[in-house]
């Protein structure tokens, strides 16, 4: 079984051997065939790979009582199958395959590395009950203070009058809500003080109880 590089065949391609080449040789000089099978088997006849078709087609139109058997002629032959071509890869697929290529090299250097590099502390609000209850007092506190900070301030400008005092108080209310959420999002957006106030809270910490020690 030979396996040759050539796309542009169509059917079945045989090895030449030396019963096909006998045959061939006297169907070339054979008076009963025509003059285009004649043509045809001194074509075949120095080639090395022999497609079946035309040499099918000289076999049936030679001489029964002179040609061998089928069989026989193709006897110790074999198969030439032509490899495909390589499929071509679109762009799109190139870009995919080098992305998922990336991905697998940093996957598998952090696997290298997460023994030696030290792990990112990840810092999300409001991760601990404390800090859940702590934030929501404080809310309360402060939306509370900018009530009463309305209410007397439009006291103080109508007069008196309990509607304008309620729409101040509720005003302030807003205002505080504001003011407080604007806060939380530039406390969210600035973890690097959070992870730097930590630490200073852990010295002081660790300085107090030191202290404390040495008093003892």
């Amino acid at each position: 079984m030979v396996t040759e590089n050539n796309s542009n065949r169509v059917g079945l391609i045989l090895s030449s051997t030396n019963s096909i080449r006998v045959f061939l040789s006297g169907a070339s000089n054979d008076p009963t065939l025509s003059s285009q099978l004649r043509q045809t088997s001194s074509e075949l006849l120095i080639q090395s790979e022999i497609p079946y078709e035309p040499l099918r087609a000289v076999w049936i139109s030679s001489d029964p009582s002179t040609r061998p058997e089928l069989i026989r002629l193709l006897s110790g032959s074999g198969f030439v199958f032509s490899s495909p071509k390589p499929r071509e890869k679109s762009e799109e697929l190139k870009a995919r395959l080098k992305k998922l290529e990336d991905l697998a090299e940093r996957k598998a250097y952090k696997e290298l590395v997460k023994d030696i590099a030290p792990k990112e502390d990840v810092q999300e609000p409001f991760s601990s009950y404390k800090d859940q209850l702590g934030f929501g007092l404080h809310v309360i506190v402060t939306m509370f203070t900018g009530y009463l900070v309305g209410f007397a301030a439009f006291r103080a400008l109508f007069d008196h009058s309990p509607a304008m005092n309620a729409a101040g108080g509720i005003l302030g209310l807003v205002g505080a809500m504001l003011v407080e959420t604007f806060l939380f999002i530039i406390r969210s957006s600035n973890p690097d003080g959070n992870k730097t106030r930590k630490p200073n809270q852990k010295s002081r910490s660790s300085f107090s109880t030191s202290s404390l020690k040495k008093n003892l």
